[in-house]
């Protein structure tokens, strides 16, 4: 459980960055979940929890897309899900609203009885936590037989970034070092893999399929992105001539570059199945 508390509370530090940076860049993806629950949803499903909600993308998209659908987004960061309420308030009509409840708790432990949810949903949070097949129980449960459960996440790949690699060109530069980069041990090795933890979990009728997130970064949204969320400690950290060089350093390379070569390009993989 240390784990996951520590990640709760890194999430609780970033929530805003993650709404204003990262939310937007990944909501297309995410979003493409809805579409793997139709059948469910056409089946007559009506309660829907969304684990691991984040800033709310996915279950607001849900409230818009189905309005006979009621949704419980958790999070295990209060602040996240603090988050998650403000943009059900800022995003959606008073009848829609009335039909989002926030909760806080673990993906591996939810407050919730057997059976309680007719469909389950998740966007990029089953890589996060430290026991994926726990967690994919932990959804199994709470859903009624015959429920469903999709979700997206990341499929391992090699594949450079050029600005990241500016970006730890111009720390070399100014003497404090690149980064070290962890190596996502939670993304997903392949498609078959997915398929194969979600069967152990105990889910059957499983299917799963690769997907592709891309995003355009102009030099400025680059520089922000990192230092004012993915790196806002770093460069918090720094002296201000450092980060003034840090500043220079970085647009100075990421101009030269073509604009292709600042498109975020990361796989995913999108997985359903259904409780017996």
């Amino acid at each position: 459980m240390t784990a996951m508390t520590e990640q709760a509370e890194r999430y609780d530090r970033i929530a805003t960055g993650y709404a204003r940076w990262w939310a937007p860049i990944i909501a297309p993806q995410a979003v493409g979940v809805l579409a793997h629950l139709e059948p469910a949803i056409a089946a007559g499903g009506r309660r829907i929890v969304d684990i691991g909600t984040g800033t709310g993308t996915l279950a607001i998209a849900a409230l818009r897309r189905w309005p006979q659908v009621d949704v419980v987004a958790v999070d295990a960061s209060s602040g996240m899900a603090e988050v998650a309420a403000a943009e059900a308030d800022r995003l959606l009509e008073t009848a829609a609203r009335r039909r989002f409840e926030s909760r806080v708790a673990f993906a591996d432990d939810m407050p919730f009885d057997d059976g309680a949810f007719d469909v389950a949903m998740s966007s990029f949070v089953f890589q996060l936590v430290p026991n994926r097949f726990r967690a994919l129980r932990e959804a199994r449960r709470i859903l009624r037989p015959g429920g469903t459960l999709a979700y997206v996440s990341w499929l391992a790949e090699e594949r450079a970034f050029w600005p990241d690699t500016d970006f730890d060109a111009v720390l070399e530069e100014i003497g404090i070092g690149a980064r070290d980069w962890d190596d996502r041990p939670g993304d997903l090795t392949s498609v078959d893999a997915a398929i194969a933890q979600m069967r152990r979990a105990g889910f059957s009728r499983v299917s799963a399929e690769a997907g592709l997130l891309e995003h355009q970064f102009d030099v400025e949204g680059y520089v922000g992105f990192m230092t004012t969320f993915d790196e806002e400690d770093l460069v918090r950290g720094l002296e201000p001539d450092e980060r003034d060089a840090l500043l220079a350093g970085l647009r100075r390379r990421l101009r030269a570059r073509p604009a292709s070569d600042l498109v975020l390009r990361l796989s995913t993989v999108t997985a359903r199945g259904i409780r017996p």
